[in-house]
């Protein structure tokens, strides 16, 4: 029995250090060192998708969603701000999110620290 998608996206967040988990805007939020979100759930937030939105370094976002826009998108309030959008609702790409939640705290750990 596999795990429901956020609950792999939450073990993934929770492994990397300082990072805990709250709710913020109704939706499990992970944040370092419980100040900096680096990624946070979207389960039809904004529309009838399925998601999670994460921080991205810089220049990362738009090459990742130009190359698969049924996969990614920019989402809404921190889209601005470099953050890419992974949809869950979809076939995932379990290595690239992994990659994806890496990057997500590295950006915001090395803001942090």
């Amino acid at each position: 029995m596999s795990d429901a998608p956020i609950e792999r996206v939450r073990r993934l967040c929770v492994a990397w250090p300082d990072v805990t988990e709250r709710l913020s805007h109704g939706e499990p939020t992970w944040f370092f060192r419980d100040r900096r979100s680096i990624a946070t759930g979207a389960d039809r937030h904004h529309d009838d998708r399925v998601a999670f939105w994460l921080a991205a370094p810089p220049a990362a976002r738009d090459p990742l969603i130009d190359g698969d826009p049924e996969r990614y998108f920019i989402p809404p309030y921190v889209g601005h701000r470099g953050w890419i959008g992974v949809y869950l609702d979809v076939e995932v790409d379990w290595d690239t999110v992994e990659e994806l939640i890496a990057n997500a705290y590295h950006t915001v750990a090395g803001r942090g620290r």
